[in-house]
């Protein structure tokens, strides 16, 4: 009688559960390193808009372009803080699915540790009952003769 778990059904919605928290904590950490790279180009692109701002004092220039480099900086740490805030949510919301990932990690590992101790029992019982059948073939031949 091949080995037959009953719980076999449940671990599987178990492992796709797993996976289905797993794929959801790498999609917000995804996320979270698309915000985190969105907020280096806008910081490089800040310090551009006020090197550019400072080269351009050293020279004649028109007042509105000095303006230009001013609200191209301001506009851009407004997207920066938008970013950050945005940066803090995901981070919370990674928390969040981290505890509720490795809860379904938990069950699942649970169920598979009681498969593997149930099939560890099952050999070690068949093993048994194969030795039992060739020693009962080995005592029945040993009275024959």
């Amino acid at each position: 009688m091949p080995f037959r778990f009953p719980l076999a059904s449940v671990l599987l919605v178990r492992q796709n559960t797993e996976e289905r928290e797993e794929r959801a904590l790498q999609k917000i950490q995804f996320e979270m390193a698309r915000v985190i790279h969105q907020v280096e180009v806008l910081t490089a692109e800040i310090v551009k808009a006020h090197d550019a701002r400072e080269q351009a004092m050293r020279q004649p220039i028109p007042a509105i372009q000095l303006h230009s480099f001013l609200w191209q900086a301001e506009a851009c740490a407004e997207k920066k803080k938008t970013l950050l805030h945005r940066l803090q949510i995901l981070e919370q919301e990674r928390a969040r699915q981290m505890k509720v990932y490795q809860a379904a990690h938990r069950d699942r590992e649970t169920l598979t540790d009681m498969l593997n101790e149930q099939r560890t029992v099952y050999e070690q019982e068949q093993a048994r009952s194969q030795q039992k059948n060739l020693d009962d073939i080995f005592i029945s031949r040993r009275h024959r003769s």
